[in-house]
Formats: structure tokens, C-alpha cells, sequence
């Protein structure tokens, strides 16, 4: 006989620890299977941090969202007694009418939220670490900063257990099914049933909801960490996270944790990955590449050579914007998928959001414009079978 619950949810990374913390403080027995352990780094949700920020340049709408965001974070920081986020603010560069600078106005200007406007005079003095071309904007938004990415998923996943939720770790899924009414999960341990379901697997979404043919594309993400020759970007001296939309790319980075070294990364391009299994995980010169050439012109205070590097993995939609919903065949089956690599600072409120799907089929968060029915989702012929 199967194992039963009111709920499973598949992925216990980043949003399936949220949902699964979500669902146990409504008082349903939840299951999450785990392809790995808990806050591992084989997909999405690793690497030390990860940023947080109220003016967001992708589109005003995902503001109302970070608003809970924030909240949330709040209460789960209280709740695990430890730290898991540092509002040590945010400075963003590039062209004024480029996306990131542009973008962040318009999300300020609609949502009224504080950011504040550089000269360039007044930025050069205020971060000396860096560099800004005289054709260049700068913005700071001080309610902005860092998440500890582990942290925060180990921090739900302990809610939740202390909820009564269940984590099964190191079992892989093979396959689900449902009539509508209840689903049936078979992994390569045990085979389980549930009213109700959550598919949050990340890099393996594309397997999970083949038979949807929505057009994820994962790509391999290095992140590197550099030393440091002064003290211009240290988290101890009140130093930010940035993020420079370039010509060449968009890159962001950290303050330096340790004083030695900071980390920086590409939010732009990415090798795309057949096998998520499979991503390789070996640094190559052309990964540095790009990172070498804007260190070197950006931050010259960093050495240009990595020091050590992990490998994260990005699964993108079409358009760039999350999919959260219920399943078009199944109305008792949430899906959160496509989080673009800029998804995790959203995790406890898109956790809740998909938690209420679950159980309730709707929810009051404002996340209709991240619904799987959308124009730029609908080319991509989505099957029912």
C-alpha cells in the first residue's frame, strides 16, 4: 500500500521549502521528496547569497509580491532565531534608459518606493571600489541587500517539520499521476498518494511537466569568488550588493563576507543544459571571460582571477517571468516553474501562493500576470496530454 498525505509537494529547493512550510502551518500533512538533501547545491538554490530588492527593474507588477516578501522573511528570520538576510542596500549602475536603471525608476515611481538618485560625482565618492563611465546612471536602494540562500531553505524546511510535514531526501522521482481527485507519485524508493500536489522541482520541471511542452530552457550559471586588495567592498566597512548592466553582459556581486574575497557572476548568458544530472561543473577560461574583462574595467580593487566557483543552474520561460499556477488538466496539481534566476527572494510568498493553489485552487496574491495562460506562454502550444 502506498504511503498517504493530504499533500505532496516534488523539489524541496527554494520554493518547494516554502510551499511545504506553507501547507504544514495550515495544519495538512505534507510530504516533500527530495532528489538530493536538504539546501543542497546540485540546482538552483545555492552559493552563500542570493539578492533582495523592492525596485524591481523586470516589472513593477512583481513589487506587491516582494512587499510580502519582506514580511515573511521577517517572520521566518524570527522564527529559526538565526540570521537570514542583511538589508546592507543595493547600488545599481548602467545606462539611464537601460533596463536596470530605467526599470527600477518605473517600479519606484509606481509603488512609491525609496530610491535614490546618484551623480555620478557623488557615486564615485560614496563606493570608491568601483568604477562608472561618464555616461552611466547610478541608483541605491538602501531596503535592498542579501539573502544566506542555505539558510533560508534549511529555515523553511525546519518550520515545516516542526509543523509535522515529512522530508524524504536522496529518493527521485519516476513519475506522477491524477484523475483530478487524487495523485499518485512513484519514486525509486516507495510509490505515495495525496489529494493534492506541488510540482516545484527547478531544473527538472521540464521532466515533471513534459506533458505540458511549456518551453523551459535550463542553462548552466557559474559563480565565482575573487580576493579583494582593499577594503572598498567589505560588509564589515557597510558595503552593498551591485549589480552593472553593461554592454558586454549584466553582472552582479556581494559585499565581502569574510574580508578576503567577493563574490560576482553573470546574470546574463549561460550554456544551455541537456541533462540537469549532467551540468558540468568544471571551471573553464571562457566562464572567467566575461567576469576577467568587467572586474577589470568595474571593480579594480578585485583580482581578476577566480579564487574558487560553484555552478547553479537558471530555467527560464519565454518571456523571463515566473510560471505560477494550477494545472490546466489538473486542478488539483500547483506548478512553480521557470524562476529565471531571479525567483528566490520571492520563495515564502510564492510558497504561500502555491500552497493556497493547492488546497484552495485560488489565491489573494497578486499572481495573475505569472499565470501559465499568458500570450507569451501560448505559443509555445501547450498539450493537455
Amino acid at each position: 500500500m502506498p504511503e498517504i498525505y493530504d499533500v505532496i509537494v516534488l523539489g524541496v529547493g527554494g520554493f518547494g521549502s516554502a510551499a511545504l512550510d506553507h501547507l504544514a502551518r495550515r495544519g495538512v500533512r505534507a510530504l516533500g521528496i527530495e532528489r538530493f538533501d536538504v539546501a543542497h547545491d546540485r540546482g538552483s538554490s545555492h552559493g552563500e547569497t542570493r539578492i533582495i530588492r523592492k525596485a524591481y527593474f523586470e516589472h513593477p507588477d512583481y513589487v506587491p509580491l516582494l512587499l510580502r516578501a519582506y514580511d515573511l522573511w521577517h517572520e521566518l528570520q524570527d522564527d529559526a532565531g538565526r540570521e537570514l538576510y542583511d538589508l546592507c542596500g543595493l547600488m545599481l549602475a548602467g545606462p539611464p534608459d537601460g533596463e536596470a536603471i530605467a526599470g527600477a525608476k518605473l517600479a519606484a515611481r509606481t509603488h512609491r518606493l525609496a530610491l535614490e538618485e546618484l551623480e555620478l560625482a557623488a557615486a564615485r565618492a560614496r563606493f570608491p571600489g568601483f568604477r562608472f563611465p561618464d555616461d552611466f546612471g547610478v541608483v541605491f536602494e538602501a531596503d535592498a541587500g542579501y539573502l544566506r540562500v542555505e539558510e533560508c531553505v534549511r529555515a523553511h524546511v525546519e518550520r515545516a517539520m516542526s509543523n509535522g510535514a515529512v522530508v524524504k531526501t536522496g529518493e527521485s522521482v519516476l513519475g506522477w499521476s491524477s484523475d483530478g481527485r487524487t495523485v499518485e507519485v512513484q519514486t525509486d524508493r516507495e510509490r505515495y498518494q495525496a489529494a493534492r500536489l506541488v510540482v516545484t522541482a527547478g531544473a527538472w520541471a521540464r521532466e515533471l511537466l513534459a506533458g505540458l511542452a511549456i518551453p523551459l530552457e535550463v542553462v548552466r550559471k557559474p559563480q565565482f569568488w575573487f580576493e579583494v586588495e582593499t577594503a572598498d567592498y567589505r560588509a564589515a566597512a557597510g558595503k552593498p550588493a551591485y549589480f552593472f548592466d553593461t554592454p558586454t553582459g549584466q553582472f552582479y556581486g556581494f559585499p565581502s563576507l569574510d574580508g578576503r574575497t567577493v563574490k560576482v557572476a553573470e546574470h546574463s548568458g549561460g550554456n544551455a543544459v541537456a541533462d540537469p544530472l549532467k551540468v558540468d561543473r568544471v571551471l573553464h577560461e571562457s566562464d572567467v571571460r566575461q567576469l576577467h574583462d568587467f572586474l577589470t574595467r568595474f571593480m579594480p580593487g578585485v583580482k581578476p582571477t577566480p579564487v574558487r566557483h560553484s555552478v547553479c543552474m537558471y530555467t527560464l520561460t519565454p518571456d523571463r517571468h515566473f510560471i505560477i499556477d494550477v494545472h490546466p488538466a489538473y486542478e488539483n496539481v500547483a506548478i512553480g516553474a521557470g524562476f529565471s534566476g531571479h525567483g528566490f527572494k520571492f520563495t515564502p510568498v510564492l510558497g504561500a501562493a502555491l500552497g493556497d493553489l493547492a488546497l484552495d485552487g485560488r489565491t489573494e496574491l497578486p499572481i495573475g500576470f505569472l499565470a501559465l495562460d499568458r500570450p507569451a506562454l501560448k505559443s509555445s502550444k501547450i498539450s493537455l496530454s
